[in-house]
């Protein structure tokens, strides 16, 4: 009966498990899948099981939709102050710091030139990692500064949005925004230069009530949340439950608010094609 007498040692110091370094491993919120996060890169942040698409930062959807070393950023130090001496559980001003300090972002939207395949473009990119990419008067700013480049230089304009919708904390003045920027698009129209919106997972609020869906072509990425009120409010304002996937870029498409929903990886391409078709 030698082997029913358990050694003093653990087995589990004997079988002793290897660390795991953090940030390694990733489980999909899809489909509870674990993916290597270099597998993760490669796919474009996204599920190859289920075809989830991960929240990636600016600088991601920057690097992987524009010309490698030919993204020229603008703007890049405009930050926010606090007109309103806002506080809720803690000051904006010390916010807007602290969110600076661990996004190494100064505000929610990043923008300026590059080449997609070879063609001139500006380009806008939201960042939801930064109080919840809400639209304050910063990126508002930022956003009708690249509007007014795209008519000085003629080139077409892409803007990928994922926000919360505007920012509570500028009160009326986050308002502005819509106004402010839907005018320069209206510019832009006029002109005829190009406006390419890329809707991702979640555009919500006044970005989706300005800029966001006034797109010539309006593209949304597969399961994004795109409306202006959430859900949650829409249901308990009505009173009843709401259709399979709504809100969501599927339904959005078949009910027109969309013009097509695109896999990230064909995104680059399918930008590429339209602006060849669109611009001269």
């Amino acid at each position: 009966m030698a082997w029913f007498r358990r050694s003093k040692k653990s087995i589990t110091t004997e079988l002793q498990r290897k660390d795991i370094p953090d940030g390694m491993w990733t489980k999909c919120e899809g489909c509870g899948e674990i993916i290597h996060r270099k597998q993760l890169e490669q796919q474009f942040y996204t599920c190859i099981k289920c075809n989830y698409h991960f929240r990636i930062g600016s600088k991601e959807y920057i690097g992987f939709l524009i010309d490698d070393g030919t993204f020229k950023e603008i703007d890049k130090k405009m930050r926010s102050t606090d007109p309103l001496d806002f506080k809720d559980s803690k000051h904006y001003k010390d916010r807007i710091k602290e969110t600076i300090r661990k996004t190494e972002l100064f505000d929610a939207v990043r923008t300026g030139t590059g080449k997609i395949n070879r063609m001139n473009v500006v380009v806008g990119a939201m960042d939801f990692s930064f109080i919840g990419g809400s639209m304050g008067s910063v990126v508002g700013e930022k956003v009708a500064r690249a509007i007014q480049k795209a008519l000085k230089f003629e080139y077409p304009l892409i803007i990928i949005s994922s926000s919360g919708g505007a920012r509570m904390m500028e009160g009326a003045l986050s308002l502005m925004q819509l106004a402010k920027t839907s005018a320069r698009l209206a510019q832009l129209s006029d002109a005829g230069i190009p406006y390419i919106s890329v809707l991702t997972d979640p555009t919500t609020g006044g970005v989706t009530a300005s800029y966001a869906m006034l797109g010539d072509i309006n593209i949304a990425e597969p399961g994004a949340l795109i409306g202006f009120a959430g859900p949650r409010v829409i249901k308990q304002t009505i009173g009843k439950d709401l259709p399979p996937g709504f809100q969501r870029a599927e339904f959005q498409l078949d009910h027109g608010f969309v013009d097509v929903v695109i896999h990230r990886k064909e995104m680059k391409e399918t930008i590429s094609k339209l602006l060849k078709l669109m611009w001269k």
